[in-house]
């Protein structure tokens, strides 16, 4: 996003949202993600479609632990092997299967086009909202 801030906070450890790119209309512009999000007319919320990021360096990670408050993190094995250069760095990308049929369908929940198991919470929350899960 163009405030230097992720989509989701789930990926401080994998996607470049920190670095910054180009200036455009007078604007800073941050990331090297790729991801194509669409508008979900269902949850009114943006959409992530696919993944298509350019992945955290060291220096990167470090920032964006930092910066969502997550820094404990840099103690794990995976976290650990990016900074001590073990495994290599890489450009990734993907169509989220589920995420386009939930697109296409109209759905607002994953569960609705995935099977799984769901926490009895999550299941009571979306029965009382009409979102039928699959199980």
């Amino acid at each position: 996003m163009k405030d230097g801030y992720p989509h989701e906070m789930r990926a401080a450890d994998y996607d470049d949202w920190a670095t910054e790119t180009i200036f455009k209309n007078g604007e800073q512009y941050h990331g090297l993600n790729g991801d194509i999000l669409v508008w979900n007319p269902v949850t009114k919320r943006r959409h992530e479609l696919t993944s298509m990021g350019i992945r955290v360096t060291k220096q990167t990670l470090k920032l964006q632990l930092k910066m969502s408050d997550q820094e404990d993190f840099l103690s794990l094995p995976y976290h650990r092997a990016i900074i001590n250069d073990r495994i290599p760095l890489s450009i990734g990308g993907g169509i989220g299967q589920a995420r386009t049929f939930m697109y296409l369908l109209r759905t607002a929940h994953l569960g609705e086009v995935t099977v799984s198991i769901w926490p009895k919470v999550l299941k009571d929350i979306c029965a009382k909202k009409n979102i039928h899960l699959l199980e």
